[in-house]
């Protein structure tokens, strides 16, 4: 019986797609990939929740019970042997492989949100999962959530994000709300661009690079005399062109390795500049 390797993650739900099992390829008549499998869990809380008719609030009411799901990540490939399978488990970068699955279960995410033309359904990351689990086991055996062997990894940690490099979040959090600061509409593009770069859309990306790069030309030249901005902007004047020549290529049809170099290398000094104009303080 064959055996297959998987990575399985649990996080709040419901995220969207139905349940069930979705073949992964990457495009028409390619070969499978990936076999996704989701499964919701406490669908029982989740009906009776839903039949509720509205009633008064409690003063101190109990926490809502939250729905969650599993995401079952298969690659298709089958291992060799279940000696394979645990010389794979023992020695895998867990870390690595979590990624991956993020990546698959996020383009599913992604291909709902495009299907149902729904702006609010999210990609899920790393520190979203309540459950991260590496493992292997026979076809159906893993496909049914159960397995021959498996890990849980740790609570993800993680260190510090981009954005908090050079700022104090809970600071411009504050101002932000109190009305000393703006969000700058480069600031929210660059977002969007990022999610797109890490989930592999590069045309997208690319795109939206684009824009968040024309915005925060604009309107980061009110900061250029403060600190090092000028240089930051000058560089990022640089980037622009190479930025305009990748989005078109997307409009086109797709990026080469060049282009997407220049797309990564473009966002990360565009996300330093805002970093710096940040820590210059919201005062």
């Amino acid at each position: 019986m064959p055996v297959f390797r998987f990575v399985q993650v649990e996080v709040p739900w419901p995220l969207g797609p139905a349940d069930g099992r979705y073949v992964v390829r990457r495009h028409a008549g390619a070969d499978a990939e990936h076999v996704l499998v989701l499964t919701t869990l406490g669908a029982a809380q989740r009906r009776k929740r839903a039949k509720r008719k509205e009633r008064g609030a409690e003063p101190e009411p109990e926490p809502t019970p939250v729905v969650t799901g599993r995401a079952t990540v298969i690659p298709a490939a089958p291992l060799e042997s279940a000696g394979a399978a645990q010389a794979w488990l023992a020695d895998a970068d867990r870390e690595a492989e979590a990624l991956v699955a993020f990546t698959v279960l996020n383009a599913g995410l992604h291909a709902q949100r495009v299907a149902t033309a729904d702006p609010y359904a999210r990609d899920v990351g790393r520190g979203d999962a309540l459950v991260v689990r590496l493992g292997w086991g026979e076809g159906e055996q893993v496909a049914e959530g159960r397995w021959s062997g498996a890990v849980e990894l740790p609570p993800h940690v993680g260190g510090r994000r981009r954005g908090d490099a050079a700022l104090r979040p809970q600071e411009r959090l504050a101002a932000l709300l109190g009305g000393r600061d703006a969000v700058l509409a480069c600031e929210e593009l660059t977002l969007r661009a990022r999610t797109d770069i890490d989930a592999g859309r590069l045309r997208e990306g690319a795109l939206q690079l684009r824009v968040a790069l024309d915005a925060a030309l604009s309107e980061l030249e009110a900061w250029r005399g403060r600190s090092d901005m000028g240089d930051r902007l000058d560089e990022l004047a640089h980037e622009h062109e190479a930025a305009v020549t990748a989005a078109d290529s997307a409009l086109r049809g797709g990026l080469d390795e060049a282009a997407a170099t220049d797309v990564t290398r473009a966002l990360g000094r565009l996300e330093a500049a805002l970093r710096a104009r940040s820590s210059l303080g919201f005062e």
